[in-house]
């Protein structure tokens, strides 16, 4: 690939990085780059001052520092939560998240210097809790041996959550890492209908390229926990299509599963409303009944699907694997989606007591049927 060639507003070699001329007002940008391989995405290549982002005082969250390579991301999924966090960077929630993908060339230089700091007490970093660190640009830039070796060599806990399959090439590297420090690996799949899954996540491997992905990491001895997140009112809640998903995760060998309904957050609500309107318009209605004006589904739905996914989780051997909670599932009305499933966390971390499927005899009784409301 003649990446260099495609650079638009290349910086001169003698040019200091605070003369060249921005494209756009990105902190430490050094250039924004085309090519024919990645059509219609920009990738604007930065230089950061610091990668290691604590997380936010009192959000509960299972780790306390987080590492995101890449911000945008071309895996284009229309339910994709962190599309408002484009914004704070002058792009669009929409179009500007999947095509205007930011890259922090030096993260993995950055970081060792960070984690070389006296005052750093190696708590676990999560990679992937914003933008994907495997979506396809990695294949380019190659940043994610860099950091796992930075983490690993630091004695620093890890954890990976991804959906994509380009992962498989560091399965050595990760091999080596947890055998210097605890590490947890997670991989998002939420459905098993290739056609739905092309459609609403475009830029992704495919589900039975996820599956092989899960199935060589536990053939590898690493954990595999897998969000299944999010289910898709009326396109992939049915007992058919849950029984798919959950027989093919325990099949292919997950040590745990969280699953949960779509979430619509400000940023990613008007866009997957936009893609409901342009693709499935008889349900544009029912979908904004069901959501009204908030982010949750109502909570008679998310009270029916939490039963349909129960059911599920026993049949197929998921039930004692709920892994960590970082929030109060009485009060959330997220419910199991604010679990971490069993292997996604670093063993010896919060809730991570339990790092394989349990075994439990399938339910007596098959799922409730869906609510008339929906």
């Amino acid at each position: 690939m003649r990446w260099d060639a495609q650079a638009l507003m290349p910086r001169p070699a003698d040019e200091a990085a605070s003369s060249s001329p921005a494209l756009l007002p990105l902190a430490g940008l050094v250039r924004s780059v085309t090519t024919p391989e990645f059509a219609g995405i920009t990738f604007h290549e930065v230089t950061a001052k610091s990668v290691l982002n604590k997380v936010v005082a009192g959000s509960r969250m299972p780790f306390e520092w987080t590492v995101n390579p890449y911000r945008g991301c071309s895996h284009a999924c229309v339910y994709c939560f962190a599309r408002k966090s484009h914004t704070y960077l002058d792009f669009d929630a929409g179009l500007d998240f999947d095509s205007q993908v930011v890259v922090k060339v030096n993260a993995a230089e950055v970081l060792r210097k960070e984690l070389a700091r006296p005052s750093w007490e190696h708590h676990q970093v999560a990679l992937g809790t914003n933008t994907d660190p495997y979506q396809r640009a990695e294949g380019r830039y190659q940043l994610m041996p860099g950091i796992i070796s930075a983490l690993a060599d630091s004695g620093t806990p890890l954890s990976i959550l991804t959906k994509g399959t380009l992962l498989a090439r560091d399965i050595p590297l990760l091999k080596r890492a947890a055998a210097q420090v605890p590490v947890g690996v997670g991989i998002s799949l939420a459905m098993t209908d290739e056609a739905l899954s092309e459609a609403v996540e475009p830029g992704t491997p495919g589900p039975r390229a996820r599956l092989k992905l899960v199935s060589r990491l536990r053939d590898a001895g690493l954990p595999c926990g897998v969000m299944a997140m999010p289910i898709l009112p009326w396109l992939s809640d049915s007992d058919d299509a849950l029984e798919a998903l959950f027989r093919s995760l325990a099949t292919a060998g997950a040590t745990g599963v969280t699953a949960g309904a779509l979430y619509l957050k400000p940023g990613t609500r008007e866009w997957f409303m936009q893609w409901i309107a342009r693709h499935h318009p008889q349900l544009t209605g029912r979908y904004k009944e069901l959501y009204g004006s908030g982010s949750y589904a109502s909570k008679e739905y998310r009270n029916w699907l939490s039963g349909k996914i129960r059911y599920f989780k026993q049949r197929h051997g998921f039930s004692g694997s709920a892994g960590f909670s970082h929030r109060d599932l009485e009060d959330d009305p997220r419910g199991e989606e604010a679990q971490y499933p069993a292997g996604s966390l670093p063993a010896g971390g919060p809730g991570t007591a339990q790092q394989s499927a349990g075994v439990t005899r399938p339910a007596a009784n098959g799922p409730r049927e869906q609510p008339t409301l929906f």
